[in-house]
């Protein structure tokens, strides 16, 4: 079951990555994805190495954005897709069949086309625009749009600028859950709030179904 819950580390070097990593580990976090930017393949999977050992400490979850060799030589839970440009379908026969193939898509069409690709989750993104904005802002009032439209038992997990106020309101879109990088980096503690606030949209979905 995927984590309603993802942090996607920041740094600006490998070893803040891995603070951050560790921080958000001994914080509570279930799920990390490591996204090391315009790094070297060797120090790519240096730091891959020891967010695994720092993850599996913890018992958290480890994904690798992007690079599917390191994440299938290192056992980790899964790997993150940037774009639709790589294949979901054949990169999961290159990888275990317990690990995870996640993806980010921007509009309803990607989302179709990621979901018939049978990956396991859906970065639904930018939620708020940042200075690393490259696609449409799509805000609540996109995220109900393809929500309603879309029909798939895919988790979609919605991400961009996310902060604890936001929360309720997306999740009452039908997003299943949030990646989040600004606000836990700034303030691990609240990964707690994040997950208070998750656990209780959990617990009021287990009510109506049982009516």
């Amino acid at each position: 079951m995927i984590p309603k819950l993802h942090y996607i580390s920041q740094g600006n070097s490998p070893k803040a990555h891995l603070d951050n990593i560790q921080n958000a580990c001994a914080a509570g976090i279930e799920l990390v994805v490591l996204d090391l930017q315009n790094s070297s393949e060797k120090k790519y999977l240096n730091t891959a190495k020891q967010a695994r050992e720092l993850t599996a400490h913890y018992q958290t979850r480890l994904i690798i954005n992007t690079n599917l060799t390191i994440a299938k030589d290192l056992k980790v839970d899964g790997v993150h897709l940037d774009s639709t440009v790589q294949d979901p379908i054949t990169l999961r026969k290159k990888l275990f069949s317990w690990q995870w193939i996640g993806a980010t898509a921007n509009n309803l069409e990607a989302c179709e086309t990621l979901s018939q690709k049978e990956v396991d989750y859906i970065y639904l993104a930018p939620f708020r625009a940042s200075e690393h904005t490259q696609n449409t802002v799509l805000g609540l009032n996109g995220f109900t749009a393809i929500q309603e439209a879309l029909q798939t038992n895919t988790p979609i997990i919605g991400f961009g600028d996310i902060t604890t106020t936001d929360v309720k309101a997306i999740l009452e879109t039908g997003i299943s859950g949030v990646g989040v990088s600004e606000q836990i980096t700034q303030d691990f503690n609240t990964i707690k709030l994040f997950n208070q606030l998750l656990s209780a949209s959990s617990t009021q979905e287990q009510r109506h179904s049982f009516q």
